[in-house]
């Protein structure tokens, strides 16, 4: 068996596979401070929660969008558990043609979504991550990897708003089933919701028109579920969308762990 990490700016995820069947999975918040001692700790308890055995595991493919949180995370993996780690990124492979301008700026759970994408739903394809950020990325007709967008999140637009006009506050996403608001609270709980549902639905149809093909959309992430309820626009949510991709990466490099 073996471990992949994905670690958000929020949250950390974990999944446990054999072969291409994930076993086990859990959460924790990401926190760049948590020490070695205190992050083993807590992976100990988890595994053994699990009955998984560590010594089980041959190695671990990360992904990770918070450069300080890497150093740690590598550190508690190979020095406290004894089990090898590979980073998406240079020198690993992933089997994606990336024509960003710059290829090394995509991120790597862009990088996994895309790969996981491309191997359980084909090409051309959409793939939206709801996240800190709101991710989009598209491939084309062959499978490459053009590019896409960034939003802010919904959360933390929601937070934003709070922390800058003194009268409006923090609210929950809740869906008030009504887009007309007749209070404060309403008012921002079916802005943050109808506009996340219309932001999604309106990015499909332009990357659509741009990319010129009837692409396949795919949502991952917190608010997926709820998102391709709503939309005819979406054909899947994939809650485990870019575990399955790092263990495809996993997959296409057990040679670094041996």
């Amino acid at each position: 068996m073996n471990l992949v990490i994905d670690i958000g700016n929020t949250k950390t995820a974990f999944g446990v596979y054999k072969e291409k069947e994930l076993i086990s999975h859990w959460t924790m918040k990401t926190d760049a401070t948590r020490t070695a001692d205190e992050y083993a700790l807590f992976l100990y308890h988890m595994m053994e929660f699990y009955s998984l055995h560590t010594e089980d595991c041959e190695g671990a493919m990360i992904c990770s969008v918070v450069p300080q949180a890497d150093s740690v995370t590598a550190e508690v993996m190979e020095d406290h558990l004894r089990i090898p780690v590979r980073f998406v990124g240079p020198g690993v492979k992933t089997g994606l043609n990336i024509l960003y301008e710059n290829p090394r700026e995509v991120g790597a759970d862009r990088i996994t979504n895309a790969v996981a994408g491309k191997e359980l739903y084909g090409f051309p394809l959409i793939i939206i991550d709801f996240g800190t950020a709101t991710t989009y990325c598209y491939l084309d007709d062959k499978g490459r990897y053009l590019g896409g967008a960034i939003t802010p999140g919904m959360d933390i637009a929601m937070e934003a708003l709070a922390a800058k006009a003194s009268k409006l506050p923090r609210v929950e996403t809740n869906n008030t089933g009504r887009v007309i608001g007749r209070s404060t609270a309403e008012a921002l709980q079916a802005g943050a919701h109808y506009g996340q549902l219309s932001e999604v639905e309106g990015m499909i149809q332009r990357m659509r028109t741009e990319g010129g093909a009837h692409a396949k959309v795919i949502v991952t992430g917190p608010s997926a579920h709820w998102i391709a309820q709503e939309s005819d626009k979406i054909d899947e949510a994939h809650e485990f969308l870019t575990l399955d991709g790092l263990q495809l990466i996993y997959l296409k490099n057990k040679e670094l762990f041996s």
